[in-house]
């Protein structure tokens, strides 16, 4: 089986493809490499892995390589709130014209996985699920939720809304709650933490991984849905967090209300 990941030399993504490559499927990575490139060397060995260095919104160029793919991971994105707000329009271009762009492409027997956001959902208060009404907030909720509703259109896909993601991963992100607190924690050994009774779900990146890889294992019985990836053991508040990070660290918090 042949899976293309676009954006493969992000975050999830270079956690997925040991996972893929592990099970023997034939891996080709499509990024633009805005990040450090180096994290992809050591897949290179696996005589099952490709690279191909492009940008999402080269139609020609994309299309050539989806149309070679069983199955599509659409990873490619501008991620984050900070990042969206920076460049609305960019986001707009890359989140949701690109994603439209990749469906257009695929033909009705080919599969696309979509990594979509919990953030679509906007504040929510108490327990949601898959049928609570999207109130996207953001840009990146914004761009994210319409495209996961083009990626839906098409009649071979999953869409996942993941919780927060934190853990370590080849291509490291550091503005991550988790990840960001850790740092700060180690570096400078103290944090300072706003709205510290703020709950989140959070999800390890190992496990958004592992969550493709069951997809592609359980398609028949999955394809068609959006489904909620996360667990209410995993419900923390900031406040959790930093208790947890300072027991292994002896750091300093300080708790700011306001």
């Amino acid at each position: 089986m042949k899976i293309l990941i676009t954006g493969g030399a992000g975050y999830i993504g270079t956690a997925l493809i040991p996972d893929l490559l592990s099970q023997g499927y034939d891996v080709t990575v499509y990024d633009n490499l805005i990040y450090n490139g180096d994290v992809l060397i050591p897949y290179f060995r696996f005589s099952n892995f490709s690279f191909i260095n492009g940008n999402i919104l080269e139609t020609d160029k994309l299309r050539e390589v989806v149309k070679k793919s069983d199955i599509v991971i659409h990873l490619a994105a501008v991620v984050g709130y900070d990042a969206c707000n920076k460049n609305p329009e960019l986001s707009r271009l890359i989140n949701t014209v690109a994603t439209d762009n990749i469906v257009q492409m695929l033909s009705p027997n080919q599969t696309i996985f979509f990594g979509s956001t919990g953030s679509n959902y906007g504040i929510v208060d108490g327990i949601c699920n898959e049928d609570t009404p999207l109130n996207p907030q953001t840009v990146y909720a914004k761009t994210k939720t319409d495209a996961e509703s083009i990626v839906m259109t098409h009649p071979s896909s999953i869409a996942y809304r993941f919780a927060t993601a934190f853990g370590s991963s080849p291509r490291l992100r550091l503005d991550l709650l988790v990840n960001e607190l850790t740092y700060l924690a180690v570096s400078q050994r103290y944090m300072l933490v706003y709205q510290p009774e703020n709950i989140r779900t959070f999800i390890h990146v190992n496990d958004i991984a592992k969550s493709f890889l069951f997809g592609i294992q359980n398609l028949e019985k999955m394809r068609g849905n959006v489904y909620n990836v996360g667990s209410e053991k995993m419900n923390y508040t900031k406040r959790n967090i930093c208790e947890l990070i300072q027991q292994k660290t002896n750091c300093v918090v300080y708790y700011n209300y306001f």
